[in-house]
């Protein structure tokens, strides 16, 4: 009873922060401290959440890339298509945002289906290309946004000499071609949250330290988001719905130094200082508010961090044509005031 109830309490830890979670069952005796048991948790999965499984097996601690691949080793691709093994595999975890965590996740998947599949492409590179290829076609297929659907024709045409310089078969690539077609990916839903959809495979994702707008100044940690031009905030991975949205229209982004916390930034609207963003926030009682920041400060844990959120946001903000026509004629209007 007090074994399960241990059990319970480590897989809420995971759910809340992996790593802690995985150090609370190694200590408490319910798991070893080898990366073949602890592949074997996550792939089970009973009770996991799989934003959480994702993010612990794409970490680049040379322990965590060893869990990644005992991990891979319990899934058998032997004689299935690179679609099949694919949804199985995508189903086992959520993709991580961050393109490092991606890259190493499915590195590690072409050598697993190379190794249960041998012959089937010239070498691991290949297979690694092409299944981003077939995940970035389920996209272009079946998110609504995208009008230029790609066809079968194009798929193919995009995908010659990836084979060490030669080409895969024509019919190899129409039957993956045709599988994601019939049938999209299936994309793993945490409990049930139906923001699943918006916040898969985002443009980044990760804790970082925000500091509030009341009053009293604090710095809280929370799980960001980086999707579709606007930045959530969530106090816990596995949260169904964000502490908050920031649109990223028309806001600007700069390196501040912060004498409490290193490798800060702000989110700012350029040449109003005093005007407060438009966001919105979920109060402890549900009730959804008006934020009241005129600028959001934030705190990475690293430098790297630091310069790689920047380089996403300032990518991600869009400019309202409409909003730079009104400034550049605030500006002359005040320059001739000034005459």
């Amino acid at each position: 009873m007090q074994r399960n109830r241990q059990m319970a309490i480590g897989r809420k830890k995971f759910n809340m922060d992996p790593k802690k979670g995985i150090h609370f069952l190694i200590d408490s005796s319910l798991l070893k401290n080898t990366s073949g048991d602890i592949g074997k948790f996550l792939y089970k999965g009973e009770g996991l959440n799989k934003t959480a499984i994702g993010d612990y097996l794409g970490e680049r601690d040379d322990f965590n890339i060893e869990v990644l691949h005992a991990f891979l080793e319990l899934h058998e691709f032997t004689d299935l298509n690179l679609v099949q093994a694919l949804r199985q595999f995508l189903w086992s975890f959520r993709l991580p945002g961050e393109a490092q965590k991606i890259d190493r996740m499915m590195e590690a998947f072409a050598q697993r289906y190379c190794r249960c599949n041998p012959g089937v492409f010239q070498s691991t590179d290949t297979c690694y290309v092409l299944s981003f290829a077939v995940i970035m076609l389920n996209t272009s297929l079946h998110n609504p946004n995208v009008k230029d659907k790609p066809s079968v024709q194009r798929f193919t045409a995009m995908n010659r000499g990836i084979n060490d310089g030669g080409d895969l078969p024509d019919e190899l690539l129409r039957n993956l071609y045709d599988s994601i077609k019939n049938e999209p990916f299936k994309i793993p839903e945490d409990d049930g949250n139906d923001l699943t959809h918006t916040f898969f495979n985002p443009d980044r994702e990760g804790w970082l330290l925000k500091l509030g707008g009341g009053r009293v100044k604090t710095w809280k940690r929370r799980w960001f988001i980086l999707t579709d031009n606007c930045l959530y905030y969530f106090e816990f991975t596995t949260d169904k719905e964000p502490r908050g949205i920031i649109p990223l229209e028309n806001l600007s982004i700069r390196e501040v130094e912060d004498s409490k916390k290193p490798n800060c930034f702000e989110l700012f609207i350029p040449d109003h200082k005093d005007q407060v963003i438009k966001a919105c926030k979920t109060e402890a009682d549900g009730r959804v508010v008006e934020g009241n920041h005129t600028f959001y400060r934030i705190s990475a844990p690293t430098a790297e961090e630091k310069d790689e959120w920047i380089n996403s946001i300032k990518a991600a903000i869009s400019k309202d044509p409409f909003y730079e026509m009104l400034a550049s004629r605030k500006k002359r209007v005040s320059s001739l005031k000034g005459l």
